[in-house]
């Protein structure tokens, strides 16, 4: 069953299948909060700067919940002259394990391709295996690793190794 909210966004009620659609200023709050639940990293500062930027798109997974349809995820994609770079994805712990994070990494992918771009890059903390894993399942290769680049977690002692992928692009 589709649904639509008064501003346009069409959901399928199907907890699988989510809208992406472009996320722009007028959509701050919903990020914001999305952002302080998901813990990618990216502050509010840059988040709101990537929604002005014109080499910056912000794309969100709108899913249905109790409330209505609310914004379940996110992710940043930085493009760049010859390549594109994955700046962040996150989604609602609620909503994780639903394939929102590859329905965004997809649309990421098509988005950098319309662009011109030719390789997709991205940067993960070394043990974040869930999201290697889906990189690797996307088509990205491990092409090496930023010692120490990543503060610990809470939690966690010392800084954490950046495991840096890229993917070649295709029209």
């Amino acid at each position: 069953m589709m649904l639509e909210n008064a501003h346009g966004i069409s959901t399928l009620t199907d907890m699988s299948t989510s809208v992406i659609s472009s996320l722009h200023g007028e959509h701050r709050d919903p990020l914001l909060a999305v952002e302080q639940l998901a813990r990618s990293g990216v502050s509010p500062a840059a988040l709101c700067a990537a929604l002005e930027a014109k080499d910056i798109r912000v794309l969100g997974a709108w899913q249905e919940s109790a409330e209505g349809i609310a914004l379940a995820g996110y992710a940043v994609l930085g493009i760049g002259p010859f390549d594109a770079e994955l700046e962040a994805i996150g989604v609602l712990p609620e909503w994780r394990r639903y394939g929102i994070a590859r329905q965004l990494l997809k649309t990421l992918i098509v988005t950098a391709i319309e662009q011109g771009c030719e390789r997709l890059l991205l940067e993960v903390r070394a043990t974040n295996y869930p999201a290697i894993r889906l990189y690797q399942e996307s088509g990205f290769h491990i092409d090496g690793r930023r010692k120490h680049y990543y503060p610990a977690a809470p939690g966690a002692a010392g800084r954490e190794d950046a495991v840096l992928m890229s993917r070649p692009l295709s029209a």
